[in-house]
C-alpha cells in the first residue's frame, strides 16, 4: 500500500498510544508501515514535524459537529472534548500549551473558541479569557494524566495508594505542623476527577464571565 501522510500519522499516533511520544520515531513508524525509513522523508522531515501534525490529527476529535450557541456552553464542551482526547491519548498532555497549533484542525478549535465570545466584549478580553480557559485546561489535564501514569508505573489505583500512605500521612499531621492540611484532610470531600475538571472548569467560566459583564451606562 503506497505510503501518504494520514496512514503515516496514524501509524505514530498509534505507537504513542501504546507506547507514549518516546516509542515515536520516523524509523519506528517506517517499521510499522512495513516501510524503509528513507521513505517518510518525502513525507515529514522532522520528529517534531511529525508530533505537530500528531497533535492536529488529534484536534479533530475535539471540535465538535455543532457550535451551540451559549458562549458558556461552547466553551465547556470544548473543554470536556479536549480531557476525553487526552485521555485516550495520554501522550497529548505532554504536547499541550506553548505555541499555538497551525493544523487545519488545531487552527479550527481555536476559531471556535474565540467564535464562541465574539462579540461579548472588546478582542483582549476575548484573547485574554480564552488563554485563561486553555491554561485551566492544560493544568488541570497534566495534573490528571499524571496520576494516570502513576497508577500505571506503580499499580496502585488512587484508593490503593492512599491506604498504602496512610500511616505515613497520619504521623505527618499528628506532628501539628499542618493544620490546614489536616482540616483537608480529614473534612475535605475527596471527588472523581471528572467532577473536579467540571467543578474548576466552571469556576474559571465564572470568572470570564464577570469580565464579559460590562456595566450599565
Amino acid at each position: 500500500m503506497p505510503l501518504d501522510r494520514e496512514r503515516i500519522v496514524a501509524a505514530a499516533i498509534a505507537l504513542a498510544d501504546e507506547g507514549g511520544l518516546e516509542a515515536v520515531s520516523l524509523r519506528k513508524v517506517a517499521a510499522r508501515l512495513n516501510a524503509g525509513p528513507m521513505r517518510l522523508y518525502g513525507y515529514i522531515s522532522t520528529k517534531q514535524e511529525l508530533f505537530d501534525l500528531m497533535v492536529d490529527e488529534v484536534h479533530a476529535e475535539i471540535l465538535p459537529v455543532e457550535q451551540p450557541g451559549d458562549w458558556r456552553e461552547a466553551l465547556r464542551i470544548l473543554a470536556h472534548r479536549t480531557r476525553q482526547a487526552a485521555l485516550r491519548h495520554v501522550w497529548l498532555a505532554d504536547l499541550l500549551g506553548g505555541r499555538p497549533t497551525l493544523g487545519p484542525n488545531g487552527m479550527a478549535v481555536t476559531e471556535a473558541k474565540l467564535a464562541a465570545l465574539d462579540g461579548f466584549a472588546d478582542i483582549d478580553t476575548v484573547l485574554r479569557a480564552v488563554e485563561t480557559v486553555s491554561s485551566y485546561l492544560t493544568g488541570a489535564i497534566r495534573r490528571e494524566i499524571a496520576n494516570v501514569r502513576a497508577e500505571r508505573v506503580t499499580g496502585l489505583s488512587k484508593r490503593e495508594w492512599q491506604r498504602a500512605s496512610g500511616p505515613h500521612l497520619t504521623r505527618m499531621l499528628a506532628t501539628g505542623r499542618f493544620p490546614a492540611l489536616t482540616k483537608a484532610v480529614h473534612d475535605g470531600t475527596d471527588v472523581d476527577a471528572e467532577t473536579s475538571f467540571a467543578t474548576g472548569l466552571d469556576w474559571v467560566l465564572d470568572a470570564v464571565a464577570a469580565k464579559l459583564t460590562r456595566p450599565s451606562a
